[in-house]
């Protein structure tokens, strides 16, 4: 069992920035992939970002955060960071922390665990 407990979230102008952290309560933290998710109300939960498992070093965007959203990992910490910069109105959403053992799992959403999302506002 993994527990996944995001923090970071909160009110942002147009154009600024947030950091989103989360944290596992887990020993097989580096075993895990990672992944950010959001959703917005009433739509549907989507992919943000994800993170391979280890070395994270492979790292996958949806197309409208690219240039804008970087994932990073710490195996030390078991924490996974989403970095969001350029904030924009559109990006106001839930986001969840999600944590599979396979990294294609995390890419379509289907992750074994979930946290319990952190509210992101991008006033206008």
């Amino acid at each position: 069992q993994v527990q996944l407990v995001e923090s970071g979230g909160g009110l942002v102008q147009n154009g600024g920035s947030l950091r989103l952290s989360c944290k596992a309560s887990t020993t097989n933290f580096r075993d895990y992939s990672m992944g950010w998710f959001r959703q917005a109300p009433g739509k549907e939960r989507e992919f943000v970002a994800s993170i391979s498992s280890r070395t994270g070093g492979s790292t996958y965007y949806r197309d409208s955060v690219k240039g804008r959203f970087t994932i990073s990992r710490d195996n030390a910490k078991n924490t996974v960071d989403l970095q969001m910069n350029s904030l924009k109105p559109e990006d106001t959403a839930v986001y969840y922390c999600g944590a599979d053992r396979y990294l294609t799992q995390v890419q379509a959403g289907r992750v074994a665990y979930w946290g319990q999302g952190t509210q992101v506002t991008v006033s206008s």
